[in-house]
């Protein structure tokens, strides 16, 4: 199972946090994703702050997510994981 979690403390809530949990949780109904295969969280901060994206954790890795890249993002990074 791949754990994906979303920051939603107050920087990133204002680089587009939410816009980024509705698409992918918008994908995960697409794709079909169970909480067998993939839990969507939310999590507090991630000290990405200076980075200009959303703090997005894959298992252990941290990325930085704009919400006008959130689709190519779970399409490339996590469809892959969980074998899409």
């Amino acid at each position: 199972m791949v754990t994906l979690s979303v920051c939603i403390g107050s920087s990133c809530h204002l680089k587009g946090s939410y816009n980024v949990v509705q698409t992918f949780q918008q994908m995960i109904e697409e794709y079909a994703l169970g909480d067998d295969v993939l839990q969507l969280k939310g999590s507090f901060c991630m000290k990405q702050c200076q980075n200009p994206g959303v703090g997005v954790m894959v298992d252990d890795a941290v990325h930085s997510v704009r919400p006008e890249e959130a689709r190519a993002f779970f399409r490339d990074t996590i469809l892959p994981l969980v074998g899409e």
